[in-house]
């Protein structure tokens, strides 16, 4: 049986606010029906500290830390905790809440969507599965994060291996369609993430740090050979491609889609209305 057809996106390295401003124009132009269901990969140009569409910039960010470092920083349009995106692979997937594959609940859709991520992970040669927060402590903490750091909260059918968080993803559902978007660690600088929030006092801070090593882990950590970001996007890729029974095709943006993003870009994710909005 012919398989479905979705767009394929690879936007390399751009700056967080075309990240951001164009999977919302992605959004938008597949709930008017201009573009199929699609997938992007992308990655941070300067790497950026991303915080969720809910989050508290003065109670919760070192923003001098963020500017000493010259990180990018953007809001998400997305629920969830910071992310700071660096060696990672950034996955977004925009297809319709009616679309057949698609569950009616949130965490349902997100198991659905997230096959393809494991399924990448499976190629990477890691035994990746999704485990469901079971203890009233856990689904306690699903509602009300005790941190600001995405991979130190637990969530639906998160992504692990060897017991460790391996993925973050958050969704958010517009206009008819669905929003996924995650970060697939390669590498990662626990120092320098855990620089970027603000903690009562440096005891807690280092108590928070020692959690978070035995929560979340990154690909180059536990992959016997070192995982390339070239190998890591073809196997996520394949994974997608198997997790949803798909085939993916190549799409590129026009000269009058990315003036759109531009658009979207000045009006909201390069505005600090937006960004540090209480």
């Amino acid at each position: 049986m012919k398989k479905e057809v979705w767009n394929f996106i690879d936007s390399e390295n751009s700056s967080p606010s075309f990240n951001m401003a164009c999977d919302e124009a992605l959004l938008t132009w597949h709930s008017e029906g201009k573009i199929g269901p699609t997938i992007r990969f992308y990655g941070w140009n300067p790497p950026t500290l991303s915080i969720g569409y809910f989050q508290t910039v003065e109670k919760e960010i070192n923003m001098d830390a963020v500017r000493e470092q010259k990180l990018g920083f953007v809001r998400r349009p997305t629920g969830g905790r910071a992310v700071l995106h660096d060696k990672e692979l950034t996955y977004s997937v925009i297809v319709s809440e009616e679309h057949p594959k698609m569950p009616q609940t949130v965490t349902e859709a997100y198991r659905v969507i997230s096959e393809g991520i494991l399924e990448g992970f499976k190629e990477l040669g890691l035994d990746a599965y999704f485990a469901i927060p079971s203890t009233s402590r856990e689904q306690e903490e699903l509602k009300n994060p005790r941190s600001s750091v995405c991979f130190d909260a637990p969530s639906w059918y998160e992504l692990v291996v060897e017991g460790r968080k391996v993925a973050g993803s958050a969704q958010t559902r517009q206009k008819g369609v669905i929003l996924q978007h995650g970060s697939i660690l390669l590498d990662i600088d626990e120092e320098q993430l855990f620089s970027l929030f603000k903690f009562n006092n440096e005891r807690i801070r280092e108590r928070m740090k020692s959690a978070f090593s035995k929560k979340a882990v990154s690909i180059n950590s536990l992959a016997k050979k070192s995982v390339s970001l070239e190998q890591a996007k073809q196997a996520f890729k394949n994974g997608f491609e198997k997790g949803l029974e798909i085939d993916l095709e190549p799409y590129i943006l026009s000269e009058g889609e990315l003036k759109i993003i531009k658009n979207i870009e000045v009006e909201k994710y390069l505005n600090d209305a937006w960004n540090f909005r209480k």
